[in-house]
């Protein structure tokens, strides 16, 4: 039994879903989502279309139970998303390290020769505020993505902490090298 696919989905004023042809739509003030369904996974809307629950043909099926509470989980990220925005904050750290938006691309001087361009992605915006980038979106999935993408062309080094971090990432920081007396 999943403990998360049990759950039921509130769906809250605003927010219409419908589903169809093995595939679940979510519309919303921000947007429109549509998330496709496995074989052996089905969604149910309730009477009032004020919640929906998510079933499966057998549940002491492995594969069908594992992927009862990711399309539950799904379902809901997208029904959240719709309504407000998801949002993940980057913050450049070290000497020169800079950012800038020019249009729908992202000029980062973060170290190297020369300076890295990033495009955004369809769906996905992006604001610049001294050192910290914040990437939001209504696709959960894809703003988390995008903004691991961002990280991995400069990730925090542990000996002085430069480079590209989340907001709230600790950086574990190590000690250098100690001068020894001779």
């Amino acid at each position: 039994m999943s403990r998360i696919g049990k759950k039921i989905m509130d769906i809250p004023s605003g927010v219409e879903m419908n589903i169809q042809d093995g595939e679940v739509t979510v519309k919303g003030p921000k947007g429109v989502l549509k998330i496709p369904l496995p074989a052996h996974i089905s969604v149910v809307l309730a009477d009032d279309k004020k919640s929906a629950n998510v079933k499966v043909e057998d549940e002491e099926d492995i594969k069908q139970r594992a992927l009862w509470g990711l399309i539950r989980q799904l379902v809901a990220n997208s029904v959240a998303g719709v309504q407000k925005p998801f949002e993940k904050s980057l913050e450049f750290v070290g000497v020169g390290f800079r950012i800038a938006l020019e249009g729908k691309t992202l000029k980062m001087e973060v170290g190297f020769s020369h300076s890295v361009r990033v495009d955004l992605p369809e769906g996905i915006q992006a604001t610049v505020e001294k050192q910290i980038l914040t990437v939001s979106g209504i696709d959960k999935q894809q703003v988390g993505e995008f903004a691991a993408r961002i990280r991995r062309i400069k990730p925090p080094e542990p000996y002085k902490g430069k480079g590209i971090k989340y907001t709230t990432e600790v950086i574990r920081r190590k000690a250098g090298k100690a001068a020894t007396k001779s």
